[in-house]
């Protein structure tokens, strides 16, 4: 039998849920606090929440020390892979689970939102002081490779005042299973009918036109298109700021120029989540709104229904639910977006059902 949920229907169970939930929350904590046992959780996935979840691990694990966390940043692909093998404790990815996915897992398989962040065309052009605009066109065709050179004029057309350099353009792509390849192409894909009917299409693993520079992880395309003159890549901002990369400004689909901010970014899941189904799984390929920035992803934590072994599935509620409240506060520092409160709610009340 199909169960169909409505969305008012989830913001009431999630309203009733979230009270007890965050009592469960305090007694599990000072249980697990007291216990002289240690657990090991293991996960893995995504590189793009990586920083996020690597702080939440480490100050999560000060805070309960008989629970020590393990995260492996290999990559949403891989992350899927080891979660439907039951070979971790929770996955994680930046595309969730496809229907043929969800199929495999089985049992009612939680998808919960947990981050959110942007996807920033990020470049390296030395002696260009202004950030580029790019139209929707011109960066479909750029990472297509039919714009090859720099001071093509279509790149100029946007761009006035700057004097562009004659030299190649060098598109750097990620090399592994990418959830950050997904919500790219996924985005790509939706602003454009060559990209999605006679080009690449969408995937975490692409086959890109021509020749094209590529890298493992968000961290190692940041750190490709540093080194490389005349580089254009896509990479998780909170990433290419830290390592201050040049990023472009993009335009949405209101048809403004709008730069990856936080203010942008809060501004595509504000105006695109009345749209969220009951298993959570939202993808956001150009969000509507005159501030929004057009890249903007959803990342989530995979996790089973029900864990075996003792204190397993509290640990993991536990961390996740902590994740879900106070890791929240850590997301700005490190370039990633608070979720709404709507939203904590619906993932909070998912986490409560796991047994």
């Amino acid at each position: 039998m199909k169960l169909l949920v409505s969305a008012a229907s989830l913001r009431v169970s999630a309203a009733c849920c979230v009270s007890a939930l965050l009592f469960w929350t305090a007694a599990v904590s000072a249980d697990i606090g007291s216990s002289g046992q240690m657990l090991l959780l293991q996960g893995a996935g995504a590189t793009f929440p990586a920083p996020l979840y690597k702080r939440w691990i480490k100050v999560y694990s000060d805070e309960r020390p008989q629970v020590q966390i393990k995260y492996d940043a290999i990559g949403s692909g891989e992350g899927i892979q080891r979660f439907l093998a039951h070979a971790v404790d929770f996955g994680a990815s930046d595309a969730a689970l496809n229907d043929e996915q969800l199929a495999a897992a089985g049992e009612g398989v939680k998808m919960i939102p947990a981050t959110a962040g942007l996807i920033a065309l990020a470049y390296n052009l030395p002696g260009i002081t202004e950030p580029l605009k790019l139209k929707r066109d011109v960066y479909v065709d750029m990472l297509l490779g039919r714009i090859k050179r720099w001071d093509d004029p279509r790149i100029a057309a946007s761009n006035p005042g700057l004097t562009l350099p004659k030299r190649d353009i060098v598109r750097v792509v990620r090399r592994d299973s990418s959830g950050t390849t997904y919500a790219f192409t996924n985005h790509l894909s939706a602003i454009s009918n060559d990209w999605r009917d006679r080009g690449p299409g969408v995937g975490k693993i692409v086959d890109w036109p021509g020749n094209a520079m590529a890298a493992p992880g968000n961290e190692g395309v940041s750190a490709r298109i540093r080194l490389s003159v005349g580089a254009i890549g896509y990479v998780e901002y909170g990433q290419a700021r830290r390592l201050g990369l040049a990023m472009a400004l993009l335009e949405n689909a209101a048809g403004q120029f709008v730069a990856p901010a936080e203010t942008s970014g809060q501004a595509a899941l504000k105006n695109n989540l009345s749209a969220m189904p009951a298993n959570l799984r939202l993808f956001l390929p150009d969000p509507k709104g005159e501030e929004a920035y057009p890249i903007v992803t959803l990342s989530w934590l995979l996790l089973y229904p029900r864990y075996d072994g003792a204190g397993r599935a509290d640990a993991v509620k536990d961390f996740v639910t902590w994740g879900l409240t106070e890791g929240q506060t850590h997301s700005r520092e490190l370039g990633f977006l608070p979720l709404p409160d709507e939203l904590l709610r619906l993932s909070r009340s998912a986490v409560a059902s796991i047994h």
